[in-house]
């Protein structure tokens, strides 16, 4: 291949990474960000889910370096693409071009990620005293707190490492989530609720969120691991997420005895169903069981980086969650330790105010193809790139390399997923239920002050009345015949008066 001259460029052309990716042949997902060359002035344009960033002609560089030089000027950072741009690329000229600017800011982002993903050390002294650089650009990125490397004279601002790297893009959707300050509209819900409602609010949350997160897995639990999980989720802040010993007991705690586990998995595992003939329809291919000890190492360093690296939480959340279940290193429970892991990032990093929880797996749950889509954007980009069989006893065989598909990718989808979901539980879950408690109080202490009822017996007609919004029927006011009717009539309008209306029946039907 001629590296230098990559001929004229015509209109709507491709450049920078995308344009690296034809010329070498990558085997490779493309990057959601595609810069083109376009008659005409500079501008942004969205289509098919894929953002086209246009630049007249003048942008367009003239040879393979030019394209490099440009993606780390203008594009996002995409590790997987330079990865296998590396294992392709001459080291020779890349060496070359490197001696040509050792000082450009752009070649030392280049030169750094080369000998960063290679593992080699190339032939070229290190850059004398000058101003750092930032590897990502936080206008393109959301990144960790840096750290200076003296070698490029660069400050390394992934928010992984060489073994595992997610990265996340500053898209106007996220910078929309960011703006919203959820974390602070959740405090303002918090600190106007009497501290007695709230208590009671948070034991229902902990157990909401206990059997949705079983619910999603299509798990009823039995009131012995209900109890171990509320347990759990009471101190997912002071998990050790660098423990695989923590992880197995968790495992162990969450599961069915049969399906404990005392290590990472050894079999191949993979996510599907059968269809009507008895093939396997196969949704999620996890890594080989031998590469998971060496992921898992890299995704504890990527929690360790970003729990105290000033990472936004949510996008800390997202990626440790979401990362763990797409490692997936037990046979039983990934989904259940998944959303645990949320929660553990939101409560480490003071996202959710001390002893509150908000139960995002009921967002989940509720809406089921959000959370799939979250999911399949990871598992569709990867699965066209594994090569696989499966036999008669529908046992999966993985028959190419597959690591580096779970080490870089972009996870901006699930950071922009949990923003919405979390959105969703702090308002509907959260504010609802504190109301609802509110409007709940009010209502007894209506009717105790119509009928000085036994508590059970008033929670119980509080209960159908608000479920039939204000009206309770001639069958259920048999079921109180102690009861004169102008008293249940009274009672009815005391309660109306709550304006309970549909979030309670809402809250009770659920």
């Amino acid at each position: 291949m001629n590296l230098t001259d990559f001929g004229k460029k015509t209109n709507g052309e491709a450049i920078g990474l995308h344009k690296l990716i034809d010329e070498f042949s990558l085997p490779i997902n493309r990057p959601a960000v595609r810069s083109e060359v376009v008659r005409g002035a500079r501008k942004t344009r969205i289509a098919d889910g894929i953002v086209l960033e246009q630049y007249p002609p003048t942008y367009a560089p003239t040879d393979v370096f030019g394209h490099l030089r440009f993606a780390m000027r203008y594009e996002p950072i995409d590790l997987a693409v330079l990865d296998a741009l590396f294992q392709k690329m001459e080291r020779a000229a890349f060496e070359a071009w490197i001696k040509t600017e050792p000082v450009g800011k752009y070649a030392r982002r280049a030169w750094y990620l080369y000998e960063l993903l290679t593992g080699q050390l190339l032939d070229i002294q290190n850059v004398p005293p000058t101003g750092n650089v930032l590897l990502l650009d936080p206008k393109l990125h959301i990144t960790a707190t840096g750290r200076r490397v003296r070698r490029q004279r660069i400050i390394d601002n992934l928010l992984g490492n060489k073994n595992y790297c997610p990265m996340v893009r500053r898209t106007d959707k996220l910078i929309a989530a960011l703006a919203q300050q959820l974390g602070q509209e959740a405090k303002s819900i918090i600190d106007g609720a009497d501290p007695s409602l709230l208590t009671r609010a948070v034991h229902y949350l902990f157990t909401k969120e206990t059997k949705s997160s079983f619910a999603i897995e299509g798990e009823v639990p039995s009131v012995d691991r209900t109890f171990r999980f509320v347990a759990a989720l009471g101190r997912a802040g002071e998990f050790n997420t660098g423990d695989k010993q923590a992880f197995v007991e968790l495992q162990n705690a969450i599961v069915d005895p049969r399906y404990a586990q005392k290590d990472w998995r050894t079999n191949q595992d993979y996510v599907g169903q059968t269809a009507s003939n008895f093939t396997e329809i196969v949704h999620f291919i996890c890594p080989k069981p031998e590469d998971v000890n060496d992921l898992m190492s890299g995704w504890m360093e990527m929690v360790s980086r970003v729990e105290s690296g000033g990472v936004d939480p949510v996008c800390a959340a997202a990626i440790t969650g979401f990362g763990f279940v797409f490692i997936h290193p037990f046979e039983d429970g990934n989904g259940r330790i998944h959303r645990f892991l949320i929660h553990h990032s939101l409560a480490k990093l003071n996202f959710a105010p001390q002893g509150i929880l908000f139960p995002v797996s009921a967002a989940m749950l509720r809406a089921p193809k959000a959370y799939d889509a979250a999911l399949n954007a990871f598992s569709h980009s990867i699965t066209p790139r594994i090569r696989y069989e499966i036999d008669d006893q529908q046992r999966l065989t993985v028959l190419n390399k597959t690591d580096r598909l779970y080490r870089y990718y972009d996870a901006t989808s699930q950071a922009e997923y949990l923003y919405e979901a979390l959105a969703e539980t702090i308002r509907k879950d959260l504010g609802e239920e504190i109301e609802f408690l509110q409007i709940f109080d009010k209502s007894m202490a209506a009717v105790k002050g119509i009928v000085d009822m036994p508590n059970q017996r008033a929670s119980s007609l509080i209960r159908f009345i608000l479920q039939s919004h204000g009206i309770l029927s001639k069958n259920k006011r048999r079921q109180f015949p102690e009861l004169q009717d102008d008293e249940l009539d009274r009672i009815e309008a005391a309660i109306r008066a709550t304006n309970a209306g549909d979030t309670a029946k809402e809250e009770f039907d659920g």
